[in-house]
């Protein structure tokens, strides 16, 4: 492949019209507040990967180190982001749904802290640079709040909706 060119991070589903799906694309798209399909696509691509490589953990010989370090590594991340609880196992990937990858991006760790009246808004306070994920600034909807870093989300000092009395801010927040 050249360099500079991108390969897609999604996979389009495989037919173009299946009224069921779409209308539950819509659900999460308006429910989440995503900007278009494509995010949602690639959220439920993520969700495919986990799955894939929790079911080629599972299909290996449990006893074998190797298998064990890689599935305490990969069961350590997706508790470290929140995916997963502390007390799940591997078998609980197998069970995940595309709203367990969607509740873990900054636009929607915001909107449940109230930080936001609506997911819409919330995007709109990330791409303007007014949150802070630890006092660093985020600009991207999607990035992924770790467990540790959720209760460190909020309005940065210098921005104005940092004001308790902002229009914006959302209510009794």
């Amino acid at each position: 492949m050249p360099l500079g060119t991108k390969t897609k991070q999604y996979e389009t589903p495989n037919h173009p019209y299946q009224g069921e799906r779409i209308a539950n694309e819509h659900s999460l798209i308006d429910r989440y507040g995503l900007k278009n399909k494509e995010e949602l696509w690639r959220a439920q691509s993520e969700l495919r990967s986990y799955r894939r490589e929790a079911r080629d953990l599972l299909g290996q010989a449990q006893g074998d180190e190797t298998v064990q370090r890689r599935s305490e590594e990969f069961l350590g991340r997706l508790k470290r982001v929140g995916i997963l609880d502390e007390a799940d196992e591997l078998g609980a990937v197998l069970s995940l749904e595309v709203e367990d990858i969607l509740e873990r991006r900054l636009q929607t760790v915001v909107y449940r802290k109230g930080l936001a009246n609506t997911t819409q808004q919330a995007r709109q306070f990330i791409t303007h640079g007014h949150i802070v994920v630890d006092g660093q600034r985020h600009r991207v909807p999607s990035y992924v709040v770790d467990v540790d870093e959720e209760d460190l989300v909020e309005f940065d000092e210098t921005s104005p909706l940092a004001d308790e009395l902002h229009p914006e801010r959302a209510e009794g927040q």
